[in-house]
């Protein structure tokens, strides 16, 4: 099943994202798998990122959220919200 894993970054947390973005990645592609699509979400400028955006393959929920709970940015305390939902492909 699939799922929309958005996190969106505590406030003036840049350096925080930084400081945990290599162990970020290495989690990440450890779980290749799983993942569809990743990517940060960005500020309106389009420049720095505050936030994450990923599309995962999980069989439920309770995978997704223990994904989403692994990850070194929500261990570190990055993010001032996570939401998972359900989503469903339909294009291209």
């Amino acid at each position: 099943m699939h799922f929309v894993l958005e996190c969106h970054d505590k406030p003036n947390s840049l350096e925080l994202r930084l400081a945990n973005r290599p162990t970020h990645l290495d989690y990440l592609n450890s779980k290749l798998d799983h993942i569809i699509i990743a990517g940060p979400l960005l500020d309106e400028a389009g420049e720095k990122p505050v936030g994450s955006l990923l599309v995962l393959d999980f069989p439920d929920r309770a995978a997704a959220e223990a994904f989403a709970a692994a990850d070194p940015y929500a261990i570190a305390g990055l993010f001032q919200s996570v939401s998972i939902r359900p989503y469903r492909k339909v294009l291209p």
